[in-house]
């Protein structure tokens, strides 16, 4: 695999044998937490907030409590937030407090580089203005309110560059509230968001036909970014773009990080940006420029998602424990497990540019990025679904420091460095723009690589009001 192979070449085999950052997970506490979660009856996000057992207070109450003890067991390692906000809307006709249970892990060096990864706690029955009626919601989204404990788990006790924010949201069914809280307030406090890894209904393999899955997990991925304005949109049009988003390029990522774990699931790439008609609290980050993708279980039951408690001709119907497969759902928690730890090491993607138009070559340059050893440039052609193995070039940035500074030419396609090595680059012989697309990743000193970044109209990992008009 491409993030493997350039390891041996640059590290000893020891560092390739470390331990699996997934190894911790435990079905069996992720069946304990799910149960734990049923059993405040309805986690609705209008129900009783002061309940001692039940209701969405009772539950955001267990889970900031599993969070404190998470973080006693790291030393203090986890400072525990509340972001709250009151919403009104369609379904909060009189508004309601919104409150997030957010755990933040400090990064060592880059503490205000971050991963998210999150699920949303709230429940439902079949009336969406139900806060009564028991809304047992074990996959959705005890599944992925689970996952999060588990990813806190099972990397707190590891220290990371960048940070890492393992957040459990309220209000998703009633409009994805928590998720707009929770992206305003990663930009309110500066944030450079890295990824959010968004995980709903992300703990069962049968659908409501009867077929089965366990073998794949969805991940879904938008085109055409959210955030692009009619500029951008056309600029699209002539350089490319439409399928070179940030978060369909960390969809491919995880994709080659899944294939590197034959014991584990295989991502199944769905290329929009969630299930047909509907969503999740990945959008609102979508919609304000920050990378983001939604994993989701290979085959939806309907019969058992937002559906009343009761037997009808035969079929029993409610999102209840016993529907569940716990062995798929740490599976599903390991590969979020795995991508946090790769993504918490790695530095952020280049934000490449190329010149190739009218030129029998192509010029690609980009910014230095903290916390980058090395950058590797990858050519797709602009049919080809995914990224190739091998990169197309490597540049080390030791050596482009201590090298000779050189102008870019045709004659002279070594690396393109400032005099503040500020700016690298290469020119590509004989690839003509018009029919590639090309990208840069990032390598860290410990050879962890960054999903790469394509040299497209939106292509950089950032919010495009940020970019220079």
């Amino acid at each position: 695999m491409r993030y493997l192979l350039g390891l041996f070449a640059l590290f000893p085999l020891a560092v390739l044998a470390q331990d699996d950052p997934a190894a911790p997970v435990s079905a069996d506490r992720l069946q304990s937490d799910v149960e734990q979660l049923v059993s405040f009856g309805t986690r609705h996000t209008l129900s009783d907030l002061d309940h001692p057992t039940r209701g969405i207070g009772a539950a955001r109450r267990w889970a900031t409590g599993e969070f404190e003890a998470i973080s006693t067991d790291c030393g203090d390692c986890l400072e525990i937030i509340h972001p709250e906000r009151v919403f009104t809307g369609d379904r909060i006709p009189d508004g309601a407090l919104i409150r997030n249970v957010v755990a933040i892990q400090r990064g060592s060096e880059r503490p205000d580089e971050v991963v998210i990864v999150q699920g949303h706690i709230d429940s439902r029955v079949s009336d969406v203005m139900d806060a009564i009626s028991d809304a047992p919601g074990a996959n959705d989204n005890a599944s992925g309110t689970a996952l999060v404990l588990e990813a806190a788990r099972a990397l707190s006790q590891q220290r990371y560059p960048t940070t890492i924010v393992y957040a459990i949201l309220s209000g998703e069914e009633q409009g994805l509230y928590g998720g707009e809280l929770l992206a305003d307030y990663a930009l309110e406090q500066g944030w450079t968001v890295k990824a959010v890894l968004n995980n709903d209904i992300v703990g069962g393999s049968c659908g409501s036909d009867g077929v089965c899955d366990n073998a794949h997990v969805r991940v879904f991925s938008e085109g055409v970014r959210a955030d692009a304005d009619q500029r951008t949109r056309a600029a699209m049009r002539s350089l490319g773009g439409a399928n070179d988003s940030p978060s369909r390029n960390i969809s491919r990522w995880l994709a080659e990080l899944a294939s590197d774990h034959e014991d584990g699931l295989t991502v199944r790439q769905t290329w929009r940006s969630d299930r047909m008609g509907r969503g999740g609290d990945h959008l609102p980050f979508l919609d304000r420029g920050l990378p983001a993708i939604r994993f989701s279980v290979a085959i939806e039951d309907y019969k058992h998602q937002h559906q009343d408690l009761r037997l009808e001709d035969g079929v029993t119907y409610g999102d209840t424990v016993d529907e569940m497969d716990f062995t798929y759902l740490a599976q599903v928690t390991r590969l979020n497990v795995r991508a946090l730890d790769k993504l918490a090491r790695a530095p952020l993607p280049p934000a490449p540019e190329v010149d190739a138009i009218m030129r029998p070559d192509t010029l690609v340059t980009w910014d230095r990025v903290p916390g980058a050893s090395q950058y590797r440039i990858y050519r797709r052609r602009t049919d080809d679904a995914d990224w190739p193995g091998q990169p197309e070039a490597t540049i080390d940035v030791q050596s482009a420091e201590t090298g000779v500074l050189a102008a870019a030419s045709a004659d002279n396609p070594d690396s393109i460095i400032s005099a503040s090595i500020a700016r690298f680059g290469r020119i590509l012989p004989e690839v003509r723009g018009d029919d590639w697309i090309i990208g840069v990743s990032s390598v860290a000193s410990d050879g962890n690589e960054s999903p790469i970044a394509s040299a497209v109209p939106g292509g950089a990992f950032r919010p495009l009001a940020s970019d220079p008009q």
